[in-house]
């Protein structure tokens, strides 16, 4: 291809891509010497233009030239019509041009031959009747029209046009016959309308009421019966028959979708005739009655109403309304957002309307959760909870309030999670209407179906202030085959032993349960114990104790907590009667064993985990504490020449982005460390010196 072929629109095919020319550019832009106008290039094309070709006039002079251009005229439009019969404008200009001629007949069976291939085109109906009612042929118009709306009557044109002519003509007797049959086919307002202006302009009040009733038969809607009402207000103020209306039509269509429109008409009405209290009826009939999402202008007209002529009590109401609908909004939206329930029953329960209060919470807790998860649940169940308590607390409705617990509990998916707190109430419930059974078999239900903690405690205590001790003894039994390793559990029952003064029975308990293979929290078991062996004076015993819980766990606080028992052991056993000196001994014996307690803690923590500096060193400074607690008789000296030295130190550590940075921290340098040390520096000073004196050499 050329270079100049790549500047034009080359086609090597039928979809080829066409390109445009560059523009040219220009190098000379100074004007040419001779300048022409727009207006000189308009003039030249004007005179260059062919003179435009008219058919030359025809004078007709006599009858033959006149037949002859009938003759060839018709023939013209016969053979249009021949070849093009559907269009419509051939036969409407085929017809004008015979009555141009005065042959009316002619015109006449044009029109007819017209409609014989087209007789729903209303168009012709139209244009047939206006030429009959041109050239004053009245009945054969009559007799157009009235065909026309026989085969037609849906048209409304046709009728308007029928019984306009009548009018016209006087005839109104026939216009209203024309009227009346129009009626029968039930056509749309607006020609009940017409029919209704039409005996208005003669003044027949009775009869357009009547026609205004078959108008709202006919179509009852509500802007029917507004105009209706109106009328009636227009025509002589008929202010009683106007109110009926109004209430016809909010008997009829008060659940209708432009109900809204209705009632605030009604009470716009009701306001204009200075019937005020009616007026506030009508506004709260509808607020109750009207969905919410419908009554935005209705809220805001019933405002305004309120603001003016109410006093505070009403403004208030008229707020409330208001809010109402905003809830009604927000829960139509997302009716799972609960705390949008929540705010909307709190304001229904400002108002104390406890049929709407209940409706509310009906159609709040309708809406359960999608998914069988404890967290989409968590916010619902408290809408069950405060539906049972405003049962309970404010209408007293004893049975609705069983009702509603029971209701909740079957809904919730018991095997996939439960609620205690409302198997609880429930129970608690039962308690305050005194039904003891009620109770037993709620907790006794939800013991069997969602066992938990709080259910099998506060059985446990109902049961105790009820003094059923072997009922409190198979309940405890029952927890712990359900949750064997619940610290708290065990605590109790064996506590509950306790006091019963059932010492065996507390033992029993508590060694059980030291047995079990797994706790959640052992050492507040093992406390307890040893705290009951103590409280009982089994001094033996608790030294065993202590003794297998070392053989478990050698944590620091267990050491430190033996060692003070053997320190306070001369305490539990002081007696009155004894003397002084066999006291002292009693003590000193004491301190001997706390500190063979401490030193097999050190020994231990020194030779086996030396790793665990900070718990040694807390050892050593409590034993230090009690040493010196001890007065005359402690050693301090004892264990300060154990004591380590607090050392703080550095260590590389490395950051999350890869940098690295130094870390300060504590380290403990006990003295059997520092001994060590300052060998092995004798040691590096010996090699030193032993290696220049072989240089020197």
């Amino acid at each position: 291809m050329a270079s100049g072929d790549r500047n034009f629109g080359y086609m090597t095919g039928k979809y080829a891509e066409v390109k445009l020319p560059l523009t040219t550019r220009v190098k000379n832009k100074t004007p040419a010497p001779v300048q022409i106008t727009a207006e000189q290039i308009l003039r030249e094309a004007r005179e260059r233009q062919e003179a435009e070709i008219r058919t030359p006039k025809q004078k007709i002079t006599d009858s033959t030239e006149l037949s002859d251009y009938r003759l060839r005229r018709r023939k013209e439009f016969e053979d249009q019509i021949r070849r093009a019969r559907w269009n419509i404008q051939v036969w409407v200009k085929y017809a004008q041009w015979e009555e141009s001629q005065m042959d009316y007949a002619r015109a006449r069976s044009v029109w007819e031959r017209a409609l014989e291939g087209d007789y729903r085109n209303h168009t012709l109906w139209v244009k047939y009747a206006e030429f009959e009612m041109k050239n004053k042929f009245v009945n054969n118009a009559r007799n157009v029209w009235d065909r026309s709306v026989t085969l037609l009557p849906r048209v409304d044109q046709l009728w308007y046009k029928y019984s306009y002519m009548e009018e016209k003509l006087g005839n109104i007797a026939g216009a209203r016959q024309i009227f009346e049959r129009w009626m029968n086919w039930s056509p749309d307002q607006k020609a009940w309308f017409c029919f209704i202006k039409f005996e208005l302009k003669y003044n027949e009040i009775e009869r357009a009421r009547s026609i205004y009733e078959r108008f709202v038969l006919c179509h009852p809607k509500v802007s029917a019966f507004i105009r209706y009402a109106k009328f009636e207000m227009k025509r002589g103020g008929q202010v009683k028959l106007a109110r009926e209306v109004y209430n016809r039509a909010a008997d009829e269509l008060g659940n209708d979708e432009e109900a809204e429109i209705l009632f605030v008409a009604f009470a716009e009405f009701e306001e204009r005739c200075k019937e005020v209290e009616r007026a506030r009826f009508i506004y709260k009939f509808a607020l109750d009655h009207i969905p919410k999402g419908r009554a935005e202008d209705l809220y805001k007209k019933f405002l305004a109403f309120e603001k003016q002529y109410g006093d505070k009590e009403g403004i208030e109401d008229a707020i409330v309304g208001k809010k109402r609908f905003q809830y009604e909004d927000e829960v139509s939206k997302n009716p799972l957002n609960y705390d949008s329930w929540f705010d909307y029953v709190r304001l229904e329960e400002s108002v104390g309307n406890k049929d709407r209060i209940r409706e509310i919470y009906e159609r709040a807790i309708a809406n359960v959760p999608p998914a069988q998860e404890k967290r989409f649940w968590q916010r619902y169940i408290y809408l069950w909870i405060n539906y049972a308590l405003y049962e309970e607390i404010e209408t007293k409705d004893v049975e609705r309030t069983r009702d509603v617990y029971r209701e909740c509990l079957k809904l919730i998916p018991h095997t996939k999670f439960s609620f205690a707190k409302i198997w609880l109430l429930a129970a608690e419930y039962e308690i305050r209407q005194l039904n003891l059974t009620g109770t037993r078999k709620i907790l006794g239900n939800a013991i069997g179906k969602a066992p938990k903690d709080k259910i099998f405690k506060k059985y446990i205590e109902i049961e105790l202030q009820l003094g059923n001790i072997d009922r409190c003894r198979k309940l405890y039994e029952r927890f712990l085959e359900w949750s064997p390793e619940n610290c708290y559990a065990w605590r109790n029952y064996a506590e509950f032993e306790i006091s019963l003064a059932e010492t065996e029975r507390a033992r029993a308990i508590f060694e059980l349960a030291i047995s079990q293979p797994a706790l959640d929290m052992p050492e507040l078991l093992w406390k307890t114990y040893i705290d009951f062996e103590i409280s009982q004076g089994e001094l033996e015993r608790t030294r065993a104790l202590y003794e297998r819980l070392l053989d478990r766990t050698k944590h620091c606080k267990v050491w430190v907590s033996f060692a003070k028992f053997e320190a306070s052991a001369a305490e539990h056993k002081e007696d009155e009667a004894e003397e002084e000196e066999d006291a002292i001994e009693r003590k000193k014996d004491g301190i001997r064993r706390a500190r063979a307690i401490f030193d097999r803690a050190n020994t231990y923590y020194k030779d086996t985990t030396p790793e665990l500096k900070e718990e040694r060193a807390t050892l050593l400074e409590d034993w230090l504490n009690m040493e010196t607690g001890f007065g005359e008789l402690g050693d301090v000296s004892v264990v300060q020449s154990k004591l380590p030295k607090k050392l703080k130190k550095r260590k590389l550590t490395s950051r999350e982005d890869g940098s690295t940075e130094y870390e300060e921290y504590i380290d403990y340098l006990f003295p059997e460390e520092s001994q060590t040390t300052n060998l092995k520096i004798l040691e590096a000073a010996y090699k030193w010196k032993k290696l220049k004196a072989g240089e020197c050499v």
